[in-house]
């Protein structure tokens, strides 16, 4: 498999995965009952409008996976930085 350089192939292949919710959608989660399985950063080369993270999110007790994809220094969310700050990395 490619590797995958973009945040549109990330974010398919993430669905095809499973992670299906969009937790940018002005979410409000529980973060004792998510982690974040996987996250993906990208670097703007020219552009620093194109530096992102995307993070696979599921839940510990629940069926449910889903994405949140946050900018990171000047562009960055606020309220998404708080919200992956709460969550606790998934221990492989």
């Amino acid at each position: 498999m490619e590797p995958m350089t973009t945040v549109s192939e990330v974010i398919n292949q993430l669905r095809k995965d499973g992670y299906t919710i969009d937790f940018n959608l002005d979410s409000k989660i529980n973060p004792d009952e998510f982690v974040v399985d996987k996250h993906y950063r990208f670097e703007g080369a020219t552009d620093p409008d194109d530096e992102a993270v995307v993070y696979a999110i599921s839940s510990l007790n629940h069926d449910l996976k889903g994405i949140l994809v946050n900018g990171y220094g000047i562009n960055s969310n606020p309220v998404a930085d708080e919200m992956i700050k709460s969550l606790k990395e998934r221990e492989l």
